[in-house]
C-alpha cells in the first residue's frame, strides 16, 4: 500500500521527537500499519537551527499552506502549542478534510467543542492522546478497553513541574523558590513557570480529562483552580505528622446531587495511597469505574521522548483506519456520540464537602484557642483533632493546625474571614483540602 502522507507544523522539541521516532521505528510501523508514514512537509518558523534529527531539507518550509494544500498530505500533526495560530491552523486543516493530531490541552480545554464539532461536519479524526500525561496511554483506555464503564472520579498528577517541587519540599526540606530556581535549572520548569505553578497547565488536562469520563462539556473558566505557591514546609511538615503528603492533585468526581465536582488544588491525600508516592517529574491519573473499579495509570507525564510516542501512536492509530479502507471517523474525539454530550452542572466550589487541615497564626495568649473553636463550631465545623507548637514567653506568635471533620468549603471561608478579623491573628489563615477516600 502506499505510504501515509503527514504533514507536521511546528518543529520544536517535541516535532523533533516525533521525527526522529518514524525515523528510527519506521520498519516497526510499517510491520503494524501495514505501510509507511511518511512525513512529506515539516512547517515552521525557524526552519535552520540543527535539531538534532535527520530530515531531508527539502520537506522543511516557512509557508504551512503548502501542507494545506497538499492533497497527498491526509493527517496533519499540530505541534506548536497555544491558543493562536494553533486553533486557526487546526480549524483549517480539518476544512481541507485532513485528519488531526495534536498535543495541545490549552487548545482543546477552552476551544475543543469547536473543534470537535468541525471535525464532526467533515468525517474527519482529531486524536490527542499527548495532551494529558505525556506517554501515559489513558486517554485511549478510556476511550477503548475502559469505554462500558461509567466513572465516578478522576484522581490526578498531572503536572511533572508542581510534583518535583512539592516532592523536593518534601524529601529535602527546602523552601519553595529554591526549589523553583533548581527546576528551571534542570529544564523541568520553564523561564515562566505560572501555567505550571499557578495550576492553569493542571486544570487544562482536567478539562480534557473530564470532558472524556463523563460526557460533558467543561467550561474551562469553571474550573476552580489554585496552584501550589501558597505551600510552605510547615504545611508539609504538619501534613505528615498527620498522616499525609500534599500533593498538586486535579479532581472531577460526580456527586450524588448529580453536579460535577472539577477542581484543581493541593491536596492532602494519605500515606498509605499510591498516588502519595508518585515523585519527582512523573504523573498519574487514577480513575474509579464501576465496573472496572479504580485503576491507576503511571508514567512520564512530559518530555520529547514519552510525548512523541503518544503523538506517533495517534498517527497509528489513524492510520490503520486508512489502511482498512475505513471512509470515516472511528470514533467521536470524546468516545461518546455528538448527540449525545450533555452539560452536567458543575458544583461551586462553595458548596463542596471535605475534610481540611486549617492553619492559624495567633499570638500565644490566653483565649485564642477558645476564639478560633467557638467561630468554628457557630459555623457547624468539627474539629477533629489539633496541634499546638509549644508555647513561647513574650505573646510570639505561633502556628496552630486544625483538622476538621467533613465541612462545606462555604462555611470555612466564612469562619477564617471571622478568626482573621480577630486582633490576636498575626497573618492571613490557611485552609488545605483532605482527600481521604480517592475512590
Amino acid at each position: 500500500m502506499t505510504d501515509i502522507k503527514v504533514g507536521l507544523i511546528g518543529f520544536g522539541n517535541i516535532g523533533a521527537g516525533v521525527v526522529r521516532l518514524l525515523n528510527e521505528n519506521s520498519e516497526t510501523i510499517r510491520r503494524k500499519v501495514g505501510c509507511g508514514i511518511l512525513l512529506k512537509r515539516i512547517a515552521d518558523l525557524d526552519i535552520t537551527s540543527d535539531r538534532g534529527v535527520s530530515v531531508d531539507p527539502s520537506i522543511l518550509t516557512t509557508d504551512v499552506n503548502e501542507i494545506f494544500n497538499d492533497t497527498e498530505i491526509t493527517i496533519v500533526i499540530e505541534l506548536i502549542g497555544g491558543y493562536e495560530p494553533a486553533k486557526t491552523f487546526v480549524l483549517r486543516a480539518i476544512a481541507a478534510g485532513k485528519h488531526v493530531v495534536t498535543a495541545n490541552k490549552a487548545l482543546l480545554a477552552l476551544h475543543g467543542e469547536e473543534i470537535y464539532a468541525a471535525a464532526s461536519a467533515k468525517g474527519v479524526e482529531v486524536q490527542f492522546e499527548a495532551a494529558v500525561g505525556g506517554g501515559i496511554p489513558v486517554l485511549s483506555a478510556i476511550k477503548g478497553n475502559m469505554a462500558g464503564n461509567r466513572f465516578n472520579s478522576i484522581f490526578g498528577i498531572l503536572n511533572g513541574t508542581c510534583n518535583y517541587i512539592l516532592t523536593q519540599m518534601t524529601q529535602e526540606g527546602a523552601d519553595f523558590d529554591e526549589v523553583l530556581q533548581s527546576a528551571q535549572q534542570l529544564g523541568y520548569a520553564e523561564p515562566d513557570p505560572t501555567f505550571d505553578i499557578e495550576g492553569t497547565d493542571t486544570a487544562h488536562k482536567l478539562a480534557v480529562l473530564a470532558s472524556l469520563c463523563f460526557g460533558t462539556r467543561i467550561d474551562f473558566g469553571a474550573i476552580h483552580t489554585e496552584g501550589i505557591t501558597g505551600i510552605s514546609g510547615i504545611d508539609i511538615s504538619f501534613a505528615a505528622e498527620f498522616g499525609y503528603r500534599i500533593k498538586l492533585l486535579a479532581i472531577g468526581k460526580l456527586s450524588d446531587d448529580g453536579k460535577l465536582e472539577v477542581r484543581v488544588h493541593p491536596t492532602m491525600i494519605p500515606l498509605n495511597n499510591p498516588l502519595a508516592d508518585v515523585n519527582g517529574v512523573f504523573n498519574a491519573i487514577r480513575l474509579t469505574g464501576d465496573f472496572v473499579g479504580p485503576v491507576m495509570f503511571y508514567g512520564r507525564g512530559a518530555g520529547q521522548n514519552p510525548t512523541a510516542s503518544a503523538v506517533t501512536g495517534d498517527l497509528i492509530a489513524i492510520s490503520r483506519s486508512i489502511t482498512a479502507g475505513v471512509k470515516n471517523r472511528r470514533a467521536a474525539p470524546l468516545g461518546f456520540l455528538d448527540s449525545t454530550v450533555v452539560n452536567i452542572p458543575l458544583k461551586p466550589v462553595e458548596e463542596i464537602v471535605t475534610s481540611f487541615m486549617l492553619r492559624f497564626t495567633a499570638l500565644d495568649q490566653p483565649g485564642v484557642l477558645a476564639g478560633i473553636a467557638g467561630v468554628l463550631g457557630k459555623n457547624g465545623i468539627s474539629i477533629k483533632s489539633m496541634v499546638q507548637t509549644a508555647r513561647h514567653n513574650g505573646g510570639q506568635a505561633v502556628p496552630i493546625v486544625i483538622m476538621t471533620h467533613e465541612a462545606a468549603e462555604g462555611a470555612i471561608r466564612l469562619a477564617l474571614e471571622e478568626v482573621d478579623s480577630f486582633e490576636f491573628i498575626s497573618e492571613k489563615s490557611r485552609l488545605i483540602r483532605i482527600e481521604d477516600n480517592l475512590e
